[in-house]
């Protein structure tokens, strides 16, 4: 048996759990030992932008936040349960790593 450690993030919370979901799925259906979906601390992208012009005026400043949620999910796994992964559609958003180990 293999143990593989699927990393998952994506900045749309909402989708993120729904690859949780349908992963965690496909390994209840074949069988193997599962511990799953334990969220990360969520790295916050923080961007300062002036408000005003240029030059004059007073400096007031927005905001701007992007959130990226990451989420892990350790499967002892066959080659088979590995290619049903894998077979899973996953949006543009969300970035995938599997690791194997053996």
């Amino acid at each position: 048996m293999q143990k593989a450690r699927i990393k998952l993030s994506s900045p749309d919370y909402t989708i993120l759990t729904e690859i949780c979901n349908r992963i965690l799925e496909v390994a209840e259906r074949t069988g193997v030992k599962h511990s799953g979906s334990i969220p990360l601390p969520t790295k916050k992208l923080l961007v300062p932008t002036r408000k005003g012009m240029p030059g004059g005026g007073t400096e007031s400043y927005e905001h701007w936040q992007m959130r990226i949620h990451k989420r892990i999910i350790d499967i002892e796994s066959d080659e088979r349960t590995l290619r049903r992964v894998m077979r899973v559609e996953i949006p543009e958003n969300v970035h995938v790593e599997i690791d194997s180990k053996e």
